[in-house]
């Protein structure tokens, strides 16, 4: 079934997920690999048998960061709560519990995109498959992906003219939507200026003090 981000954002928040560009996207604290390979095995289980299919699982001594996105989709649905409901059940239950990392000493969930402006878009895409080992995105998506899902994905937008004098590679950083004001405060208080927050809160447009653009992004006033 499919759900509007709001109606996502709102099942999953309480559980310690957040919804980050498309996906669910959480953290369990953990003591060491071992512990968090435990926690994945679990979580997997939970999953049962769509696993493969909709479940990432990042581990690191300290965390296990999950991810739950519908294949060959940039948005989650009904299934995908139910899922995250019931890998936190799960986890709950053996004494653990997920958590978005707000607040706490490491940055919290995010995802990382990396936007190309380009005249030709079919003429420069192959250039950054083939250099950065990428596999073509879903059709539609002028995207890059990377096959094993550990880099960024790269995204290329189309420009309607040439501009030689402006900087036409950007990062766009999606964080949950409670962490959104407190990362562009951050920012512009480290020397950063604010470009434009016309389209807040889907995304804030931020540069550095040389003008090399970010943008912040949420899934707020998307739907």
């Amino acid at each position: 079934m499919s759900l509007t981000r709001q109606e996502t954002s709102d099942a999953v928040t309480g559980l310690g997920w957040r919804l980050v560009l498309g996906e669910l996207r959480a953290c369990v604290r953990v003591a060491s690999f071992a512990e968090g390979a435990t926690v994945a095995a679990r979580v997997a289980a939970a999953c049962g048998a769509a696993a493969d299919e909709v479940l990432r699982v990042d581990l690191r001594p300290d965390r296990a960061i999950l991810a739950l996105r519908a294949p060959g989709e940039w948005r989650v649905g009904a299934r995908e709560v139910a899922l995250a409901e019931a890998v936190t059940g799960a986890l709950v239950a053996d004494g653990w519990r997920t958590d978005a990392g707000l607040g706490g000493d490491v940055r919290p969930v995010q995802a990382l995109e990396i936007a190309i402006d380009a005249m030709d878009i079919e003429a420069v895409r192959p250039f950054w498959s083939a250099v950065l080992g990428y596999a073509e995105g879903t059709p539609g998506d002028n995207a890059v992906v990377d096959p094993l899902g550990e880099g960024p994905m790269v995204w290329f937008q189309q420009m309607t003219e040439p501009r030689p004098q402006r900087n036409r590679i950007h990062f766009d950083v999606s964080v949950p939507h409670d962490e959104a004001g407190r990362r562009v405060g951050a920012a512009l208080a480290a020397g950063g200026h604010l470009v434009s927050d016309a389209e807040a809160p889907a995304f804030w447009v931020l540069s550095d003090p040389e003008g090399n653009e970010a943008c912040v992004t949420t899934w707020q006033g998307r739907d």
